[in-house]
């Protein structure tokens, strides 16, 4: 039965229970008053424990779904943060009419995210209206942003429109310090007009494991007009902090390419969506004992200056999280300093909390808020740890023997609300514990200071025109700077000098602008994972355009504003030298993002934060007024710039271009440059991967789209014979005319190096051509028999046929142990790692090779740069056939 002790045994139950579990943190006298927190208001959640019906399991939160419903919370208020402070039940309220109530009778809406206003007389919180029985799930109720005053008493959802509240699903409200609301939304508004632009039609795109539309930051006046979207991410953006400065610090989830070391890291934006940076925690999502994959949810401030993050996993089955401080003004990483320096920059809360599933005698904490008033004291959720009697089911409390003794398995979990004391290892009751309840997110309402106001970024000159055409701009010191290390051939200064070093002999010539797509869900376009192709990692991609990389590894190229992008670093080919860009970056529109190099993802070195990791590799020019070694003086620098920053300034900032097109010699004779296009795609026989409008004008809404039947498979079958002077066929080098498994009599035959590139679906996978298959997957080798059949080569594996006792089955035949045959694999030639990655079709056609010259420039141009984003079977989802 459900406990609920009178006030003495109440009382008897805290003391007892403090006792029973001291642990690491010995409780004081739990009813003693406190008059700094009795003077002000509480606010929490209680909501019920949900239960898995067929197993009778805790049914687990996963936190990479913001949208996750799980009914039965109340959002309460409490004149004080005293166990005897009676509590106010404000949200229900709001839903007063029939049509809210369950079969039971019961009001089942959700509550969450609280956020208390600067003069403690507001509360900010989520909240979903319960459940529509027989209506489908995107029909039923959203989550919407609401607040309590308390001085009037009055509830209110922050959109008043029921039209644009149902726009979106709206989490994690929290105050700007001019009145407007900064909160996480699939709202996706900016976005969504993109997708307009492109001719795609308004959608709320999925996150990164396609599972819910992305959250992502928005803004709102205080009446819920004048929504802004801040943030591109392809994945969440959740829990913004407003600091005592003015910045937004957040939780993002950094979720590119889905590789093993992605996860949930603390970052940083202005208000106005200006200003992103990454600020803590990529590289240590290891650093709680237990796990190896927690995340950093929840930044709150604390006395200290440091951030409290509750750090867990996305899914849970108890609740836990291990609240740590971060130390994010001078560490980048759990043991990385700014200056690159080994240090302690995160420090557990509460020490000898594991998150490894295992109970012990510290029991578990949920939700911790500071209470921000010089004491250094926390409001936390937390449960004792608790055991049930395998013979009677009777909870007790946790000792050592019981934990040792197999008469005892877990029990769920009361998370109370207490007041922690962490200097004087005290935990005050505020909200007792009770059965099947969980009392989380407790804030005190409490006066504080107001944060700083950071104003909209102002833009003039060049890059307030470039705003108006829909660009940012990006500015890269040097490709050739890795970690801070000058990675240049023969030294980034000589390099830079056409002199010593000429165009053909830099490694790093052009900047791919690279796109995620937006993946929509299954009600706007549902198509099968084949689309993808080999594999999903990478999902779909765009390309924006290209750029040439300066002498110096420099760049400074005009982006389109408001999107998530990646780069490349490619050489004179087109073909990706760097590692894949696994965080995306964006820029608003007028808005300069200052990157120092590259990084290696391997590397524990801080790459992304202005103020932390390496000295610059390359410093630019060394004097004023005059050219960089080796080059027309008519390109003149000041002290300190980069070569692209001379180039926009005396010619113009780049822009993206549809094609890889540089001029040779334009740092040495600047008036007589001839453009290289032997890699354009005008150059190309076949359909070119951009519309006819992009590529006579190349706009911030243009892009390049490659498909595999459409753009990649026609290479194949293309025309290549060759003739004399008098038209004559001397040769064919068409793909198709060696490249088949028929002769030319259409009789069977072995494909030359077992690779068929003709027409028809494959037997693997009839949603693709077979062409395909045979270039990405591993493959049987064949050979024809003696009827003119094609078969698999089997060859024997040394091994043989055994029955159930281990003795060898005899061939009735020969008499002979029968062989086990297996076939010959062969691998594929092409890699969805990219193009360099792609050995068997690079060494075939580099000079010297094979087929040396039987593909133009620009057709392997075409080839690398779709190996480069993926090798996907679509880039784009609505020209994938339905499911």
């Amino acid at each position: 039965m459900p406990y609920k002790p009178n006030k003495i045994a109440r009382t008897l139950f805290c003391l007892g229970l403090a006792i029973a579990l001291s642990g690491c943190l010995p409780a004081g006298d739990s009813q003693k008053p406190d008059p700094v927190v009795l003077e002000d208001p509480v606010a929490y959640v209680k909501r019920p424990l949900l239960f898995d019906s067929n197993s009778g399991a805790l049914i687990e939160d996963n936190l990479a779904d913001p949208s996750s419903f799980r009914p039965g919370a109340r959002l309460y208020v409490k004149a004080s943060a005293s166990i005897d402070a009676s509590p106010r039940d404000i949200s229900s309220r709001a839903f007063s009419g029939p049509e809210f109530l369950d079969d039971a009778g019961r009001l089942r809406y959700d509550v969450k995210d609280l956020h208390a206003s600067h003069d403690g007389t507001r509360v900010l919180f989520a909240m979903r209206a319960p459940e529509i029985e027989g209506v489908d799930e995107e029909d039923q109720p959203t989550w919407n942003i609401w607040e309590y005053d308390l001085a009037s008493d009055v509830l209110r959802r922050i959109i008043s429109s029921d039209v644009t509240a149902r726009a979106g699903q709206d989490v994690a409200p929290a105050y700007l310090p001019d009145g407007r609301i900064v909160f996480s939304s699939t709202r996706q508004r900016t976005s969504k007009a993109i997708l307009l632009d492109e001719g795609k039609g308004q959608f709320a795109g999925l996150d990164e494991n396609r599972d819910v539309p992305a959250f992502v930051l928005h803004t709102m006046d205080e009446d819920g007009d004048n929504i802004q979207q801040i943030t591109f991410n392809q994945s969440h953006d959740l829990d913004p902090l407003v600091s005592d400065d003015g910045f937004i610090v957040f939780s993002r989830w950094d979720n590119a390419g889905q590789t093993r070391s992605n996860g949930v890291n603390l970052y940083r934006v202005n208000p106005d969506g200006t200003g992103l940076t990454y600020l803590y925690g990529r590289h240590s999502h290891d650093s709680v004992p237990g796990a190896r994959n927690v995340q950093y949810l929840k930044p709150r401030k604390t006395d200290s200056g440091a951030l409290l993050v509750q750090l867990r996993p996305f899914e849970s089955d108890n609740y836990a999280s291990a609240p740590a401080e971060v130390d994010i003004n001078n560490f980048v990483e759990a043991g990385l300093h700014i200056d690159g320096s080994v240090g302690s920059g995160q420090s557990p809360l509460v020490p000898g909390i594991s998150l490894d599933g295992e109970l012990t005698l510290n029991g578990r904490y949920g939700s911790v808020s500071p209470l921000m008033d010089g004491t250094g004291r926390y409001l936390v959720s937390w449960t004792p740890c608790r055991l049930s009697e395998r013979a009677s089911s009777r909870i007790v409390n946790c000792t050592e023997e019981r934990l040792e003794s197999d008469a005892y398995v877990p029990a769920p979990p009361v998370y109370g609300l207490w007041l922690l004391d962490v200097a004087n290892g005290t935990r005050r009751p505020v909200v007792e514990p009770s059965e099947g309840e969980q009392f989380d997110e407790a804030i005190l309402l409490r006066q504080r200071s107001l944060e700083g106001f950071i104003p909209e970024a102002q833009f003039t000159g060049v890059a307030a025109s470039l705003a108006d055409a829909g660009y940012g701009i990006v500015h890269i010191r040097s490709v050739y700077d890795l970690d801070g290390v000058d990675t240049a051939p023969n030294g980034i200064a000589a390099t830079a000098n056409p002199s010593i070093t000429t165009a053909a002999q830099r490694p790093a010539r052009f900047l791919r602008l690279e796109k995620p797509v937006s993946m929509p869900d299954e009600n706007v376009k549902d198509f099968d994972n084949s689309a993808f192709g080999r594999s999903r990692g990478q999902l779909m991609r765009e390309i924006l355009g290209y750029v040439p990389v300066e002498p110096d590894g420099s760049v400074k190229v005009a982006v389109p504003a408001n999107v998530a992008f990646a780069i490349s670093v490619l050489d004179a080919q087109g073909r990706r030298i760097s590692q894949r860009h696994q965080n995306w970056l964006s820029v608003r529109p007028g808005e300069t993002l200052e990157c120092q190099g590259c990084h290696d993802s391997g590397s524990p070195v801080s790459h992304g934060r202005p103020d932390a990791g390496p000295a610059p590799a390359w410093r630019g020019a060394g004097t004023t007024g005059l050219p960089f070694p080796g080059t027309d003086p008519a390109l003149y620098a000041d002290m300190g710039e980069t070569m692209a920053e001379v180039y926009a300034r005396i010619q113009s900032i780049r822009q993206p271009i549809p094609d890889p097109v540089y001029r040779a010699d334009e740092w040495t004779d600047l008036a007589s440059s001839v453009e290289e296009r032997s890699l354009a795609y005008e150059n190309l026989q076949t359909p070119p991967p951009v519309s006819g409008v992009c590529a006579n004008d190349w706009t911030a809404n243009c892009r390049a789209v490659i498909n595999y039947e459409t753009h990649i498979h026609p290479l194949w079958s293309l025309n290549r014979e060759i003739l004399d002077a008098g038209g004559q066929v001397i040769g064919n080098n068409t793909c198709t005319s060696c490249h088949t498994n028929t002769d030319e009599a259409g009789a069977p035959a072995v494909a030359a190096a077992q690779l068929d590139l003709t027409d028809g679906p494959s037997d693997a996978e009839p949603l693709h051509f077979k062409s395909y298959r045979e270039l990405l997957f591993p493959d049987n080798e064949q050979e024809l028999n003696s009827g003119g059949v094609l078969i698999d080569t089997m060859v024997d594996t040394g091994d043989v046929v055994r029955d159930e006792e281990g003795n060898p089955i005899l061939d009735e035949v020969t008499g002979l142990p029968t062989p086990i045959l297996a076939p010959i694999i062969v691998p594929p030639s092409m890699s969805v790692n990219g193009a360099l990655a792609s050995v068997g079709f690079r060494e075939v056609f580099k000079p010297g090779g094979t087929h040396d010259g039987r593909l133009t420039p620009a057709e392997l141009r075409l080839i690398a740069e779709w190996l480069d984003i993926g090798a996907q079977y679509y880039n784009d989802p609505f020209a994938a056939p339905e499911n």
